[in-house]
């Protein structure tokens, strides 16, 4: 039953014809970015190969040899912030990265100075901070 719905389906968008007046119309929209080409094919049912045949037939462009890239503005405008927002993470990173050798090197030198291992007693148990140490707290 579905396999004959879908063929009958298929018969029914093999025989369809396009205006050339409706082809132009789909192409100026495409150039004047109000639509995709994914929104056309899906639109009216139609491939991708005929919506680009209809755009190097009916486009402006195409006859005066001009690309045009079709691709929506606000998609080149997330690339370009998204760039630039891994430049700033990126610098921000060799920042801290730099504040961390910096300390290790400012550890180093006080080890040799002082002549203590001072990464040793950082590395040892932390203390949970519930324990008592012993000492009363009352101020009487």
């Amino acid at each position: 039953m579905k396999n004959s719905v879908f063929n009958e389906e298929l018969k029914t968008l093999r025989n369809r014809y396009f205006s050339e007046d409706f082809k132009r119309k789909r192409v100026r929209e495409l150039e004047n970015n109000l639509v995709s080409i994914a929104d056309i094919c899906k639109t009216h049912r139609v491939s991708r190969t005929s919506v680009y045949r209809w755009i190097y037939k009916y486009s402006s462009m195409a006859k005066s040899e001009e690309k045009q890239v079709i691709e929506s503005k606000s998609d080149t405008k997330k690339i370009q912030l998204l760039e630039e927002r891994v430049k700033e993470l990126e610098r921000a990173l060799g920042q801290k990265q730099m504040m961390i050798d910096i300390k290790d090197k400012m550890i180093d030198i006080a080890e040799e100075t002082y002549d203590i291992d001072i990464k040793k007693k950082l590395v040892s148990k932390a203390s949970s901070g519930s324990s008592t140490t012993g000492k009363s707290t009352d101020t009487k």
